[in-house]
């Protein structure tokens, strides 16, 4: 009766390290996860190992070459905030989005991702984005943030000051809210410049 309970505890055991080890296999890299469809962009940069520089696909390529430098700041607006992810997206030069698929899941081709480094600093290289053609739509880089312990959200983006599009009304809204949104780029060399620091909300609880 021992031989019997000794060989069923050894059997039960292999069986053990074969679902662990089956686990390990489904968790691997190259899965995707449970929720990758319905997730917000922000974390579809998959293996791609975030750094404070971060470039769009193609941008030296378009008209108005832009580079976008700052430093994000907690809520405090004083205090440098690291490791926050900082994403954007945009339109191409003629306003219009260039949408491409990956693991069968639509995305904007033209994205960046940042991580602030131990300064809060971070440096975007795209473009200026354009507008479709009899549209009235504003120039604008979508931006959006996520901080550690708390949800994304989406802030202002970056505007521009030259874009005949963006209304008094709006630029009056803007600067009674305290936004820098509004760039005004200066032609350093080949490339736009511009700088825009970024103050956090206060954390955000944490979604499950």
């Amino acid at each position: 009766m021992k031989s019997i309970l000794k060989y069923a505890a050894l059997l039960l055991i292999f069986v053990n390290l074969q679902l662990v080890v089956a686990q390990e296999l489904n968790d691997s890299p190259n899965q995707l996860p449970s929720n990758y469809m319905e997730r917000h962009p922000i974390y579809d940069f998959g293996e791609k190992q975030l750094s404070a520089t971060d470039s769009v696909p193609g941008y030296k390529s378009h008209e108005q070459p832009l580079k976008i430098t700052g430093t994000v700041f907690r809520a405090d607006g004083q205090t440098p905030a690291k490791d926050v992810i900082v994403f954007i997206n945009q339109t191409n030069d003629k306003g219009v989005y260039t949408v491409e698929q990956e693991n069968d899941k639509d995305y904007i081709l033209h994205r960046a991702w940042v991580k602030t480094d131990e300064n809060g600093k971070y440096t975007f290289y795209t473009f200026v984005p354009g507008t479709n053609f009899g549209s009235n739509e504003i120039k604008r880089i979508h931006t959006y943030i996520k901080q550690p312990g708390s949800p994304e959200y989406e802030i202002d983006g970056f505007l521009f000051d030259n874009d005949p599009y963006l209304s008094r009304f709006c630029r009056k809204r803007l600067k009674k809210a305290g936004s820098n949104a509004i760039l005004n780029p200066i032609k350093t060399d080949d490339i736009l410049v511009a700088n825009r620091d970024i103050v956090l909300l206060e954390t955000l609880q944490a979604s499950n």
